[in-house]
C-alpha cells in the first residue's frame, strides 16, 4: 500500500520537479518534511552540535571509545543530519553506540570531491578525538560517499571502519543499471533519468570513470566486512546486487538483503512499512557483531 501511494503521488512530483535552485529548494522542504512524518526521532534521544556535523545518541545511550559515523544520502543535494534523526537515532539505540552525523557539503554549490572530502574528515577528527573503533553507515548517496571512504583509506594504508551497513547504496553514478532495472518495473519514488540529473548537479564537471565515482576494486584488499541493503521494488536494488558481486570479488565479507516489496531506504519509513523495524533491527546486529572487541594491556 506504501509503494502504491508513493507511486501514485510522489514518483510524479519528484520526476516533474526541475534540478535548478528553485527544484532543489523546494525538494529540500518536501523531503524534510516527508522523512519527519515518516520516521520521527526516537523520543529520548540526546542530539548535540559537533564540528561539521552532530552527535547522536539514542535512548539511555551513553558515550563510549566505540561510535558509528552516518553518512545520509538524497542525491548529494538534499539532505542533513537533521532530516535523518529518525535513522540516526535508530541506528543508535539498535546499536547502544553514539552516532556521529556527518554534515557535508552540498551540491550544486559544491561540487565532487567536496562531499566525499568533507566525509573523510569527519572521520579523520573521530580517529584524532580516539575513538578507535568506528563503524559507518549510510543510505543512497551516503552509502557510495562511505564505500569511497572506505577504499581510500585501505589505498593509503590506513585502518578503515570495522564495518558498513549501506541503506539502498547508490553504485553506479550514471544511473546505467538503474535505467535497465527501471525498464523492468517503475521505480515507486522517482525515475532514473530524474534522480541522474539530480546526482549530476554533483557529478557535473567530474571524470566519471575516476576510480572514487566509478569503484573497482581489482587493488582494494581487506575491505570491511558489509551489510547492504536495499528494497525490491526501487531501480537502486540493481546497484545493491551489483555492489556486492564487486565486493564479493575482492574477497571482502558482504551481506546482501534485498527485501521483497520494499522501496528506497525503506528503513526510514518506520510509521508505514512495518518491515523497516526488523531491517534496521538485522543492520545494528551487523555493526555490532563486526564491532572488534577492546584490546586490554596486559
Amino acid at each position: 500500500m506504501a509503494a502504491a501511494l508513493t507511486s501514485a503521488f510522489v514518483r510524479p512530483i519528484a520526476s516533474a520537479i526541475p534540478a535548478n535552485r528553485a527544484g532543489i529548494v523546494f525538494s529540500r522542504g518536501f523531503i524534510s518534511g516527508s522523512l519527519w512524518l515518516a520516521s520521527p526521532p526516537l523520543k529520548g534521544s540526546r542530539v548535540e552540535p559537533g564540528v561539521r556535523g552532530e552527535w547522536v545518541c539514542g535512548p539511555g545511550v551513553t558515550d563510549g571509545d566505540a561510535v558509528i559515523l552516518y553518512v545520509h544520502g538524497s542525491g548529494y543535494a538534499l539532505c542533513s543530519p537533521r532530516t535523518h534523526r529518525g535513522l540516526t537515532t535508530r541506528v543508535s539505540a539498535g546499536t547502544g553506540l553514539p552516532v556521529f552525523a556527518c554534515e557535508y557539503r552540498l551540491a550544486p554549490r559544491h561540487r565532487f570531491p567536496d562531499a566525499a572530502d568533507d566525509v573523510r574528515a569527519a572521520y579523520d577528527r573521530l580517529v584524532e578525538q580516539g575513538h578507535e573503533r568506528i563503524l559507518v553507515a549510510g543510505d543512497s548517496a551516503g552509502g557510495h560517499l562511505a564505500v569511497d571512504l572506505a577504499a581510500q583509506l585501505i589505498r593509503e594504508h590506513k585502518a578503515p571502519p570495522a564495518a558498513l551497513a549501506l541503506f539502498s547504496p547508490l553504485f553506479d553514478v550514471t544511473f546505467s543499471l538503474a535505467a535497465e532495472r527501471e525498464r523492468m518495473r517503475p521505480d515507486p519514488m522517482i525515475s532514473a533519468a530524474a534522480a541522474a540529473r539530480l546526482v549530476g548537479l554533483y557529478t557535473v564537471d567530474a571524470d566519471l570513470a575516476s576510480t572514487r565515482l566509478r569503484f573497482a576494486f581489482d587493488d582494494i584488499k581487506g575491505f570491511p566486512p558489509t551489510l547492504i541493503q536495499a528494497g525490491g521494488l526501487e531501480m537502486l536494488a540493481a546497484d545493491a546486487i551489483e555492489l556486492a558481486r564487486a565486493l564479493r570479488r575482492a574477497g571482502a565479507d558482504c551481506e546482501l538483503d534485498v527485501v521483497p516489496g520494499q522501496m528506497h531506504v525503506f528503513q526510514a519509513l518506520t510509521r508505514f512499512v512495518p518491515e523497516a523495524r526488523p531491517a534496521m533491527d538485522r543492520a545494528c546486529r551487523f555493526l555490532t557483531e563486526n564491532l572488534p572487541a577492546i584490546e586490554r594491556a596486559a
